[in-house]
C-alpha cells in the first residue's frame, strides 16, 4: 500500500479533457495547452518522491479525497458537490501516476474511490492498494 498527501496552495481544476485540436493541411493535430501542460508537470513532480521502486500490478484500488479551500459559508471537511467533476480530476492524476512509475498501467486500477471536501488544508490525499 502507498498512502501520502500532497498540500497545495490550490487544486488545479486542469482537465485531461481540455486537448486542443488544429487542422493542419487538412488533418486534424491534438496538442495540450500551456495549462495543461504545466499541470501536467507539476503533478509529475509532486507524485515523482512517493513512487514505488517497482510499478504495482494486479489490480488496484485507488482512494483520492480532493481538499479545496474552504468558502465563505461552508466548513472543513463539508463535502463539496459542485463542479470539477470527480472522474475529470482524477484522470490526469491517474495518468500522471502511470507515468511516475505507481503502476504498469491505469486500467489496473479496479476501485475507485473519489471524494471531494472543503478544508482547512488544501491538497490531495491518495491512497493506491492491492485488492
Amino acid at each position: 500500500m502507498i498512502e501520502f498527501f500532497i498540500p497545495m496552495k490550490k487544486i488545479p481544476t486542469v482537465t485531461h479533457q481540455q486537448k486542443k485540436v488544429r487542422v493542419i493541411r487538412g488533418k486534424p493535430q491534438f496538442y495540450e495547452p500551456n495549462e495543461l501542460k504545466e499541470t501536467r508537470e507539476m503533478f509529475m513532480e509532486l507524485l515523482a518522491p512517493y513512487a514505488p521502486e517497482e510499478p504495482m500490478d494486479g489490480p488496484l484500488r485507488l482512494t483520492t479525497k480532493w481538499l479545496f479551500p474552504k468558502i465563505k459559508g461552508t466548513t472543513n471537511g463539508q463535502y463539496k458537490h459542485t463542479k470539477p467533476d470527480t472522474d475529470n480530476l482524477v484522470k490526469l492524476l491517474k495518468d500522471c501516476m502511470e507515468r511516475t512509475g505507481f503502476y504498469v498501467n491505469d486500467s489496473r486500477v479496479a476501485s475507485e474511490i473519489i471524494e471531494k471536501f472543503w478544508a482547512d488544508t488544501v491538497g490531495i490525499y491518495v491512497r493506491l492498494e492491492n485488492l
